[in-house]
């Protein structure tokens, strides 16, 4: 009985594959015109025989009758004339129909953000895929209450029926979203910052992926929502939109050419110049990745680019080749990587739901389970929900952080931000109290304050908050604390101002010790501590 089932899912998906065959649009035109040409032939044929059913009747046409002849003639030739506009949005239209009548069982997805594809019937289920709104899919099995089987773009795989449009509905609102679209025939397309292949990749584009084309350039690229790819590696055609596969661990790879990984225990400086006295423009983490650019000529430094910072590192510090490749497959992580400038983070994933912070689109943000609609993130030692409308999820992986230290002759400030970065990197210990061994927010500032500059600090972050003196953001100079809060409005956490808009802190167990922006979250209040 499995196995009839199983044959009979195959048989269904094979009939619906032959229905949805490739062919740009051109053949849907191609169809359309087809059909005007039958239909015209038909007409044609009915006239012919009209005309030899009376051939047997002879009379001899009056001047009259000739007249009335001619006025009927050239009005039939004004109604038959049609112009080029009306021809032209026929075929459009027949085009769009033969689209949507590929689908069998047509579903349409009606979501805000995106709705995920599961590998069975269960909301624990691995998710394969993700449908954005209005995206359409083949409906293969609606036996199991909640859930469809469906078939989308090569993915075979269960989504919650509360979200599928069908029938006749599906079909009206499917005629509206069909559209000329780049459908991508390669295994992956990078999307770039720029119509140029110097230019950043900011992500990749899989196969039978589709994309709206918002412009084309003269010399072969497509910009899209998202960036730009190149016309050499899409197809474009009337479709619809259908899923996109989940972003592969693997997948990370596509995104360097020549992939290098820091491989320190801490962070590696970034330099401008290959030399140990050329000014440090950024720091790699422990396991970042970066593209590597070329080799200095002696061999001992690479000139590399990672995240916003291109400069020279230690190629004694550098993985590469298979070795590179085979660390990156172990560190990359799902992220969450948010699109618009500033993101509500909620307590719970609704709308209906209290916003306790918003979050920077300069951070990426671990991934602690996806809903349909909503993303649950790693915030420091919280969580918080945001709605996919503005996340992409994908595996990625960490990159350099543009930074420059402080010239220490100027200032205790100074000095103090310059100690607390030398332990960029090294762990979060909740209770922690020493930064070489691991510390948490708190003991990790109360640490540097005390060591640096004989300032003894309260032990945790709701105390502290209250000692010295309370300023505003444009006041703030490095050195200074930051404290923010939890979803209840009790301060949690406090990090280190070091200037350039950025902070120093004890993130959490899955960070560590890192660099943010000042406002990654909503902060709370700012203090300086040190009374000057």
């Amino acid at each position: 009985m499995l196995e009839e089932k199983k044959e009979d899912l195959a048989n269904r998906q094979n009939r619906s594959r032959r229905r949805k065959g490739g062919g740009d649009y051109r053949a849907y035109v191609l169809i359309a015109a087809g059909a005007a040409v039958l239909i015209g032939s038909a007409v044609f044929g009915g006239l012919h025989l009209k005309n030899r059913e009376t051939a047997n009747v002879v009379t001899e046409p009056s001047e009259e009758t000739e007249k009335e002849s001619a006025q009927e003639t050239g009005a039939a030739g004004a109604q038959t004339a049609v112009s080029p506009e009306k021809t032209a949005a026929q075929l459009e239209e027949a085009a769009k129909a033969a689209v949507v009548d590929s689908y069998q069982n047509l579903g349409i997805i009606q979501v805000s953000g995106y709705l995920n594809m599961r590998e069975s019937a269960s909301r624990n289920a691995d998710i394969i895929g993700k449908l954005l709104g209005d995206s359409a899919c083949e409906i293969v099995d609606d036996s199991v209450e909640g859930w469809y089987q469906v078939s989308s773009g090569g993915l075979t795989g269960y989504i919650s029926s509360e979200f599928v449009l069908r029938g006749d509905e599906a079909r009206a609102r499917a005629m509206e979203l069909v559209a000329p679209r780049a459908v991508v025939t390669v295994d992956a397309l990078n999307i770039r910052t720029e119509p140029s292949t110097d230019a950043d990749v900011v992500g990749q584009a899989l196969r039978n992926e589709r994309y709206i084309v918002e412009e084309e350039t003269a010399d072969g690229w497509l910009k899209i929502q998202t960036g730009y790819i190149s016309k050499d590696y899409v197809e474009i055609r009337y479709a619809l939109n259908e899923a996109r596969k989940l972003d592969m661990r693997s997948m990370v790879l596509n995104l360097y050419e020549n992939i290098g990984i820091s491989s320190v225990d801490s962070y590696l400086n970034v330099r401008e110049e290959p030399s140990e006295d050329g000014k440090i423009i950024g720091k790699m983490t422990s396991k970042s990745a970066g593209e590597i650019l070329e080799k200095s000529e002696d061999g001992t430094w690479y000139k590399i680019h990672s995240g916003p910072v291109t400069g020279y590192v230690k190629a004694e510090y550098i993985l590469t080749g298979d070795a590179a490749r085979a660390e990156a497959l172990e560190v990359a992580e799902l992220m969450a990587i948010v699109s618009t400038d500033r993101l509500n983070a909620r307590t719970e994933p609704s709308t209906e739901s209290n916003i306790w912070t918003q979050i920077s689109s300069n951070e990426r943000y671990g991934v602690l389970s996806q809903q349909d609609g909503w993303v649950e993130i790693d915030l420091d030692s919280s969580t918080a929900f945001v709605s996919t409308d503005f996340v992409d999820v994908r595996y990625a992986l960490p990159e350099a952080i543009k930074f420059s230290p402080l010239d220490e002759s100027l200032s205790l400030r100074n000095q103090m931000v310059n100690y607390a970065l030398q332990f960029v990197g090294n762990r979060y210990v909740w209770g922690g109290n020493d930064p070489h061994t691991g510390a948490d927010c708190s003991g990790f500032v109360k640490y540097v304050y005390s060591h640096v500059a004989g300032v003894t600090l309260n032990r945790v972050s709701r105390d502290q908050a209250r000692q010295g003196k309370r300023i505003q953001s444009s006041q703030m100079r490095p050195g200074d604390l930051i404290f923010y809060t939890n979803s209840k409005g009790v301060v949690n956490h406090v990090a280190m101002y070091i200037g350039n808009g950025q902070i120093v802190h004890a993130a959490s167990r899955k960070s560590g010790i890192k660099i943010s922006t000042w406002n990654y979250r909503n902060p709370y209040r700012i203090v300086n501590m040190l009374g000057d």
